[in-house]
């Protein structure tokens, strides 16, 4: 049985994570390691501080000890320490939002970058031009933040979550030709927009589970 340390910077996917492995990756050892002062150490820093990496750092060399097979990264606001700790372990780091910057990239040349935490924004953004830039392809991002929203999913108030997030969605899908959702947290949204839009609505999660299953050679 291969083992997969899955590293969060709160619980909001810790849920969502369990359900996809069991439906794609059954037979897969999940550990999820859970730190909620990550992200609001970032959020309260504005961006990703020498000090949120070392401590992603850390518990990746804790899994990698720990006999992981894997590790993946679940908050694209700390992606890029995620690079760095690839560069310190073996095995393979797999960051949720890899596959969909690269997914948004091959549909279109205008896309919008949608986030509920400003500070996704960047690190996503870059990502995406890197994987166009990699592919010699020709891009324009646009940024939308549906501000307060997380803040209302951490207060257990959904109904607000969802209604802010839809109405940013909307504007997007309107204006640009495929719409990245930086943050799992929005991906149960997807199936709401996309029944009254042809723009493909991108998210994380379960794109970031088949990039997985395929670095452990079992899809």
């Amino acid at each position: 049985m291969k083992t997969v340390y899955a590293i969060h910077t709160g619980p909001v996917l810790v849920d969502v994570l369990r359900k996809l492995f069991l439906e794609m990756l059954p037979d897969t050892r999940l550990v999820n390691v859970v730190d909620d002062s990550l992200l609001a150490d970032v959020r309260s820093a504005g961006s990703l501080t020498p000090g949120v990496s070392r401590r992603i750092i850390g518990y990746g060399l804790i899994a990698a000890s720990s006999g992981a097979d894997a590790i993946l990264n679940c908050c694209s606001s700390v992606g890029e320490a995620a690079d760095m700790l690839a560069k310190m372990v073996e095995i393979p780091v797999v960051k949720i939002d890899d596959r969909m910057a690269s997914r948004a990239v091959e549909l279109g040349s205008r896309i919008a970058v949608m986030a509920t935490v400003a500070t996704t924004l960047d690190p996503t953004e870059r990502l995406i031009l890197r994987k166009a830039a990699e592919s010699g392809r020709e891009i324009q991002t646009k940024r939308y933040l549906a501000d307060q929203a997380f803040d209302a999913l951490l207060a257990g108030d959904t109904d607000r979550h969802d209604q802010l997030i839809r109405t940013t969605i909307e504007q997007a899908m309107d204006e640009n030709e495929v719409v990245v959702l930086a943050q799992g947290s929005m991906a149960r949204l997807v199936p709401l927009v996309e029944s009254y839009s042809p723009v493909p609505v991108l998210s994380s999660p379960r794109l970031g589970i088949e990039a997985l299953r395929e670095r452990l050679n079992l899809a």
